[in-house]
């Protein structure tokens, strides 16, 4: 088996070299707790994504998504933000209230809501401004490391990553990784895993995470051998599955099976989750309808009655979904073809841009004053 060496993150050494990527309503803390214990507390987690003007106005709900369990370390942030100042301003915020101990900038959000402002995936285009953004960000982190999420490019007639990952250098940003799709793709067809090697070949100064189409620990260990990169980020493939955590770590370090658990091992995580989230929220029926959107994740491969799945998509209380599950034959071992696709897979979408954002990537006038309004960044 390949040895592959601990990811560095500033002083934060990662080991396995495993990162949950930031997902919108999904890695809030009770998913992260989750993820972490499977895993046994190694990889590093990352929040949501945080607006960086609503961080700054203390937006209440912002404030929630920032707060971190005690036993989370490092506590890793990531910040969506278009204007260098309010960003700069965010970053100082974290280092002086001490709210976490790794910041990562999110420039690979694809979804409309965020690229028609030039945030996101749209914003790397824009050269000057992605280098004002990582100046302001490292400059106001101090001993905290800096790094970044980005994707190849708006779409193949626009493509960005081997420039960004050079002034991300030369900014003094500490790891780079990369989704291997454009925004255009959003996340249909196939991620490029030699875009991921180019990067790395690229910009062998700092560490560099591959990004996109891993479902399983065997997937993370290909992309490690193939491409060269030094770390593996992982989005859709642990959703309805945290265990995959578990997996990784024994894929890494070489000691044992995977863990392909039956329907009566899911149905008790599916339960824990959700009493997670009620927990976080203050509000037991709250974290149940939360919950719901994970149903379909969790039960993927097994056979259940579209009656039942259709009952579990309006449960409200843990009695309720617990007494459901249990109508289930929770007998079923792990599905034969359960990993793969979960999630959003739709491809060759038009990129929302703001009105005439690709006439020229050195005019940064396009950026749209609300550009960081929305508190949740997509």
């Amino acid at each position: 088996m390949t040895a592959f060496s601990p990811l560095a993150i500033g002083p934060h050494i990662v080991q396995p070299p495993v990162v949950l990527a930031p997902m919108a309503g999904i890695t809030n803390a009770p998913f992260r707790t989750l993820c972490r214990e499977y895993s046994g507390g190694k990889g590093l987690f990352v929040s949501e994504m945080i607006t960086t003007r609503a961080l700054v106005e203390r937006n209440e709900k912002t404030m929630q998504l920032i707060r971190f369990d005690a036993t989370e370390q490092p506590r890793s942030i990531q910040l969506y933000g278009v204007d260098p100042v309010t960003v700069g301003k965010a970053v100082r915020m974290i280092v002086d209230e001490d709210l976490a101990d790794h910041i990562d900038l999110n420039f690979g959000c694809p979804v409309p809501k965020v690229t028609r402002k030039g945030g996101g995936s749209a914003l790397p285009y824009k050269r000057p401004l992605l280098r004002a953004i990582l100046n302001e960000a490292v400059t106001n982190a101090g001993d905290l490391p800096v790094t970044m999420k980005m994707r190849k490019g708006i779409d193949d007639d626009h493509i960005t990553f081997l420039d960004a990952g050079r002034i991300a250098v030369e900014e003094g940003v500490t790891a780079i990784a990369l989704h291997g799709r454009t925004a255009a793709q959003h996340y249909g067809g196939t991620a490029d895993w030699d875009a991921i090697a180019r990067l790395k070949e690229h910009v062998p100064e700092i560490p560099v995470l591959g990004n996109g189409d891993i479902w399983s620990a065997d997937d993370a260990l290909r992309m490690m051998r193939e491409t060269g990169c030094d770390g593996v980020v992982v989005g859709r493939g642990c959703l309805g599955r945290p265990w995959l955590f578990a997996d990784l770590v024994a894929g890494f370090e070489g000691t044992g099976a995977y863990a392909a658990p039956g329907l009566r091992v899911v149905a008790d995580a599916m339960v824990r989750h959700a009493r997670l989230l009620g927990e976080w929220l203050g509000d037991e029926a709250r974290g149940v309808i939360d919950f719901r959107k994970h149903v379909a994740w969790y039960l993927k491969g097994f056979s259940v009655g579209s009656e039942m799945r259709k009952k579990l998509a309006i449960t409200s209380s843990l009695d309720e979904l617990s007494a459901q599950l249990s109508e289930l034959d929770l007998d079923q071992p792990w599905p034969v073809g359960a990993d793969g696709p979960r999630g959003r897979t739709s491809g060759n979408n038009r990129v929302v841009l703001p009105d005439g954002w690709l006439k020229d990537p050195y005019d940064c006038s396009g950026v749209s004053e609300d550009a960081e309004l929305d508190t949740s960044g997509g």
